[in-house]
């Protein structure tokens, strides 16, 4: 698999995406901050959110005076790629 993102963050922003199917930028950036339970810096989250929409796997359109973003099919199927490989990793553990 390659490394389709290298952070968590990208990781959990694509989660959250999942979730709610389409969301606001600024949405999004409450429910993330939420998960961690601090205040993001703006301009690092949407470099990151950027980041994501130029490799393809986020969507972003506007709507009104909003970005609004959804995961894309490719986004989708390396977060379920992502998610087989850590449970995956978990069950040999468990098996041990």
């Amino acid at each position: 698999m390659t490394r389709w993102h290298q952070s968590g963050t990208r990781r959990d922003m694509c989660i959250l995406l999942a979730e709610a199917g389409e969301v606001r930028g600024q949405r999004l950036k409450s429910r993330l901050e939420s998960h961690y339970d601090k205040q993001l810096d703006p301009k690092r989250f949407y470099n990151t959110l950027t980041r994501l929409v130029e490799s393809g796997h986020v969507e972003k359109r506007v709507e009104g005076l909003y970005d609004v973003y959804s995961l894309t099919e490719a986004g989708e199927k390396r977060l379920k790629a992502q998610f087989e490989w850590m449970r995956e990793r978990i069950e040999e553990r468990d098996s041990n």
